[in-house]
């Protein structure tokens, strides 16, 4: 559908990256699928293509573009058929950098802002706990300031790229006493004595993207990785939410979009009593109903998109699409799956996996249930 919120150079670029999904990275879904793990040289060609620094400023290798490229990379970066690479890409890119680049001194950015966008350097964001996941304040990893030191104990689950990571944007209680006043950021490198990495997780989903549970025991991290102010941390982990929970509703929008594409090539082709599946009108209306919501959750999200490139903190509005959007995703596949039949449930057409990967984006980065509370705070309820 035509859109005011793209031009000519938005579809160009539309086309570079969807090329570069279907004939660098799809052709590999499946043994990266089976191998639970892809290769770190897909992090340093997107670095070479550019894409790990789209919106990002000049000075540190970005292309400064606006953020309607981005959302072309979101919603053509499905085409890889690999979820899990597919997050892993969106943390190093709109999670786990964003605060370097704006809370970080110049020798800061310098530093880890451009080794990240080239791909060279992986980056993690450290702020889930056992106990505290949308609940932020609740974490207990502490930061004790010694000398010129910060000594850093605690741990961190549910953490994405979190076992290959060089570098984690991490949150700590730097004043246990102030509750979420008292929260720090943190550039700690991996290879600190004191870090190690606890366990891999299995999941249900997303099977390429390694997510870890993280350990710290008295990692001295120097003064000089303290990003942004001492205990202000906590503001910039909820204003950083927003990109996060956005680049998940492109995504899960976008992923519904290319599964119902499939879906409707399919029930073309697949005939039953004598004809397609398409020509029968119950399959029909199954896909028109489909198609209204994924483009009424399109056109929500591009508004989000606007809005999210005049001001990084629209929460209402961002919380909504990811509500809409991640939502809407799953009721989307739950249908194409149906509609494949016994096939939509065997791994060979890869909706199943569509599917189960699907099934995060509705509960990382702040699940719907807290969504809705954010919303209902922003109208006063």
């Amino acid at each position: 559908m035509k859109s005011p919120w793209f031009k000519e150079e938005h579809e160009i670029f539309r086309k570079t990256v969807r090329s570069f999904m279907e004939k660098e990275l799809a052709p590999h879904w499946e043994e990266w699928e089976a191998a639970k793990d892809f290769p770190n040289w897909v992090f340093k060609r997107m670095g070479e293509m550019g894409f790990l620094g789209i919106t990002y400023p000049e000075d540190v290798g970005g292309s400064a573009c606006d953020y309607f490229y981005k959302v072309v990379f979101c919603e053509e970066l499905p085409r890889s058929q690999c979820g899990g690479l597919n997050m892993a890409v969106m943390v190093q890119a709109d999670m786990a950098s964003p605060p370097i680049d704006i809370l970080g001194t110049k020798e800061q950015r310098e530093e880890y802002m451009v080794p990240i966008i080239k791909g060279e350097k992986i980056c993690a964001l450290g702020i889930t706990e056992p106990n505290a996941g949308s609940d932020v304040a609740a974490m207990k990893t502490t930061a004790k300031k010694e000398g010129d030191h910060y000594v850093i104990n605690g741990s961190k689950t549910f953490i994405t790229n979190g076992s290959r990571a060089d570098v984690i944007t991490l949150a700590a209680k730097t004043d246990p006493d102030l509750g979420y006043n008292g929260i720090s950021l943190f550039l700690l490198d991996t290879d600190l004595p004191g870090f190690s990495v606890s366990r891999k997780i299995d999941k249900m989903g997303m099977h390429p993207s390694d997510t870890a549970e993280l350990s710290f025991e008295d990692v001295r991290v120097p003064k000089d990785k303290l990003l942004g102010e001492e205990n202000k941390g906590f503001i910039e982990v909820m204003i950083n939410f927003q990109g996060e929970r956005l680049v998940a509703a492109v995504g899960a929008m976008a992923g519904a979009a290319l599964v119902l594409e499939k879906t409707i090539k399919y029930v073309q082709e697949r005939e039953v009593f004598g004809k397609p599946l398409s020509k029968f009108q119950v399959t029909r209306h199954k896909i028109v109903d489909m198609m209204c919501e994924i483009e009424a959750a399109r056109q929500y999200v591009y508004y989000c998109a606007w809005l999210f490139d005049q001001d990084r903190n629209p929460a209402q509005e961002v919380s909504i699409a990811k509500i809409i959007s991640t939502e809407m995703a799953l009721r989307v596949m739950h249908e194409c799956i149906q509609l494949h039949g016994g096939y939509g449930y065997t791994a060979e057409y890869g909706i199943e996996r569509a599917y189960r990967d699907a099934r995060l984006a509705t509960i990382g980065g702040g699940a719907t249930e807290v969504m809705k509370e954010v919303v209902g705070r922003t109208m006063g309820l």
